[in-house]
């Protein structure tokens, strides 16, 4: 499987070349569907990322894990 950078990378090339226009309608679909299937691989790896990252907070002594929250999260938590 593709490093996230290395799909990153991939969907950055594809991008160009649909936007230059040049491309035959059927390669551009072909190249719609690699990068369609490239975005969905990066989403996996990110929210499988933050699943895993830790905040360590001091409590009571001991550092305890607690879940990750991204700033957006933390944005959204606060307007409710």
């Amino acid at each position: 499987m593709p490093r996230f950078e290395d799909c990153l990378q991939r969907l950055e090339q594809i991008v160009d070349e649909l936007e230059k226009g040049n491309v035959p309608l059927e390669q551009a679909l072909k190249l719609f569907e690699e990068g369609v299937q490239l975005s969905t691989s990066c989403r996996r790896e990110l929210e499988e990322a933050e699943g895993k990252v830790e905040i360590l907070l001091k409590q009571n002594g001991k550092l305890q894990p607690e879940p990750y929250e991204s700033a957006a999260e933390k944005a959204q938590a606060s307007k409710k």
